[in-house]
């Protein structure tokens, strides 16, 4: 029995990186996966491809995620077509880094916007049809400077502690109706994003983790899976950081 199987998924931001693995791995594990990007390009055509290949029902909707009558929008399109939806991965998110005095107010918004309100709009959009159902698993998607700041990163800091407080709010309010909230705080993952930064500044972020490695993609996945799956029904409430011990 695979550990997702007769589960409906919403993946945000899957066309790359961290939401392509997540999305890659439900469907692996049995779930039908309706996933998000900003537009529905040759990315998110060859993810809906690749999901289908491995025997589920997916696909992909241009959507923002930070624009609240969009995400109503996606969401009630979502379950016309699937029926139901069981998870909910927050992972929409960008960067706009740069040190406090020189940061815009463009760039302080932009990230907020889509890193914290977009889990706002998606929740709001899921709560009820999650309610009805009396189940389901929300995950969002934070990151270990909400926990520990980072220079350079006030916005894309804020945005992710935010995630923390509101995961935690959410669990508290949707627990007594069986729907759980948690959230994930990945470390230094390789990724596209990642990859733009110049090789000493890897170098010195790997120094500081235990493991002495970068993470992959499937190392956050493979936690999303099990915050989605039933082996996990009393974990609510929580953040947990895939960070290769750098938080410690």
């Amino acid at each position: 029995m695979k550990l997702l199987e007769g589960k409906t998924a919403i993946v945000t931001g899957a066309a790359r990186g961290i939401g392509r693995a997540i999305a890659i791995r439900f469907a692996e594990e049995g779930a039908n996966v309706a996933f998000t990007d900003m537009v529905y390009d040759e990315a998110a055509k060859s993810l809906e491809n690749e999901l289908s290949a491995l025997g589920v029902k997916s696909k992909g909707y241009a959507s923002d995620a930070s624009n609240f009558e969009m995400s109503q929008a996606s969401v009630t399109q979502i379950i016309a077509d699937f029926g139901r939806i069981d998870v909910l991965v927050n992972n929409a998110g960008i960067t706009r880094d740069t040190l406090l005095m020189r940061m815009s107010e463009e760039q302080w918004d932009a990230v907020i916007n889509v890193n914290l309100k977009s889990v706002f709009n998606l929740t709001k959009a899921v709560q009820r049809i999650m309610l009805k159902q009396r189940s389901g698993s929300i995950i969002n998607l934070s990151s270990v400077v909400g926990i520990t700041g980072n220079a350079g990163q006030t916005n894309y800091s804020a945005s992710k502690a935010g995630i923390q407080g509101f995961t935690k709010s959410v669990a508290k309010e949707l627990g007594s109706r069986n729907i759980r909230c948690n959230a994930i705080a990945p470390g230094f993952i390789e990724t596209e994003m990642t990859g733009k930064l110049a090789e000493d500044v890897k170098t010195e972020w790997i120094k500081g983790i235990p493991l002495k490695r970068g993470g992959t993609p499937n190392d956050v996945a493979n936690l999303t899976i099990f915050l989605a799956s039933d082996m996990s029904q009393y974990i609510t409430g929580q953040v947990i950081a895939v960070c290769g011990g750098m938080t410690m």
